[in-house]
């Protein structure tokens, strides 16, 4: 998880709302997995949606505010390994700089465990050759996911997703399921009324 953003999310609704996340069995034997053993009316319904990466919101803002501030929170970043690239990314022969101008000599040894064919030249870190570190819509692995980070190339989304939502004992299922893995790094929320907890 992006734990510097979400950080900031949480310090900005930390009136109203809390955010859990954490096993996802234990928070289901808290809320209930059956009818029977549920906490209130309902809850187990939430406690199935409950896999993957997921969390719970405790909030007494209105519907309307969560689903604006889930739909206002997406930060670029960095794509991690399993990603798919959003675009192709190559470099060039010759000497190799970041946007932050030249690279320091001490990446050089790192590029060259990633597979890039590079060498120190005077201090100066060089490309051998032309290299493609990804094509558009590839699987990146961690070597390629490590190189975009040298260079600064951002190709993640991170945001949040409403997945369901509980208040005064009313189910509601927003998303169908909690999606499949993308290029994006999504964490699905299911909001309950603040009165519950």
């Amino acid at each position: 998880m992006r734990t510097d953003k979400f950080k900031e999310l949480r310090t900005e609704l930390n009136e109203s709302s809390k955010f859990v996340l954490g096993s996802n069995k234990v928070l289901q034997v808290a809320l209930g997995k059956t009818d029977a053993d549920e906490a209130r009316t309902n809850l187990h319904l939430i406690s199935q949606r409950l896999k993957g990466q997921v969390g719970l919101l405790f909030t007494s803002l209105s519907r309307a505010e969560v689903d604006e501030v889930i739909a206002n929170f997406s930060h670029e970043d960095f794509a991690r390994a399993g990603s798919r690239a959003t675009e192709e990314f190559k470099l060039s022969e010759g000497p190799l700089e970041n946007q932050l101008g030249p690279l320091s000599h001490t990446v050089e040894p790192s590029l060259r465990k990633y597979g890039l064919p590079s060498r120190l030249n005077k201090g100066v870190v060089e490309l051998l050759a032309d290299h493609t570190v990804c094509k558009e819509n590839q699987v990146l692995d961690a070597h390629q996911a490590a190189i975009l980070r040298v260079f600064g190339n951002k190709m993640a989304v991170f945001s949040l997703r409403l997945l369901a939502a509980w208040e005064d004992d009313e189910y509601e299922e927003i998303a169908a399921d909690n999606g499949e893995e993308g290029d994006d790094e999504e964490i699905d929320f299911d909001a309950i009324d603040a009165e519950m907890a």
